[in-house]
């Protein structure tokens, strides 16, 4: 894992990037840049972890789905959090060449990365980082996904056996949509937060 040629290559692509030894210190600098925003979050084992969501709420109004005080519905805060100022996010792998790959089961996250925002973090530990676009994309398959569905219970062969993707055709399966970010989308900041811990899965 190369992190200077990592943030080399997507500052290439138009991605603002800041690098941090821990996630303590990444989690005060995002409590830093963002205050007084609505605050869009598709789920994230990663922000989950650091405790940066619980930091924001004190200054922001943080749209998560399963810690409604409002009444809302889930449904109806994953469409919020598509028209959020601010959109936080992880990655299920990145590759040290630029590429940022998510997969998605609701495909409200890999929506929310996309457009509609004034700024958008992605927030990757150093764990998500593969040498090139292939092998990230086989980390988020293999790696990634098999633990999310494990993590949600799902009823899928990756989340029993918990080895790799096996290309179900399970109803519960978590893997229906693929994000690729190439290069930075045009319509806004987006910002890559490196973090030098294992972080999310």
């Amino acid at each position: 894992m190369d992190f200077a040629k990592l943030k080399s290559n997507l500052e290439n692509r138009g991605f603002i990037v800041s690098c941090f030894e821990t996630a303590k210190a990444a989690s005060e600098y995002l409590d830093s840049q963002i205050d007084g925003k609505s605050v869009g979050f598709g789920g994230s084992v990663t922000l989950d972890q650091m405790g940066v969501l619980k930091m924001l709420e004190t200054h922001n109004n943080v749209l998560y789905r399963f810690d409604n005080p409002d009444g809302k519905s889930p449904v109806d805060i994953m469409k919020e959090a598509l028209t959020a100022d601010v959109f936080l996010t992880s990655a299920n792998g990145v590759a040290e060449t630029g590429e940022i790959i998510n997969i998605d089961g609701n495909c409200n996250r890999v929506a929310g990365e996309f457009y509609g925002h004034e700024n958008v973090y992605f927030v990757i530990g150093k764990n998500k980082i593969a040498p090139d676009y292939d092998k990230a994309l086989w980390r988020a398959r293999n790696i990634a996904a098999p633990k999310n569905a494990q993590r949600l219970n799902k009823n899928t062969p990756c989340a029993v056996k918990g080895d790799r993707c096996y290309d179900c055709s399970s109803p519960e399966r978590i893997c229906k949509g693929l994000a690729v970010l190439w290069k930075k989308p045009t319509n806004c900041p987006y910002e890559i937060v490196l973090i030098n811990e294992d972080l999310g899965y």
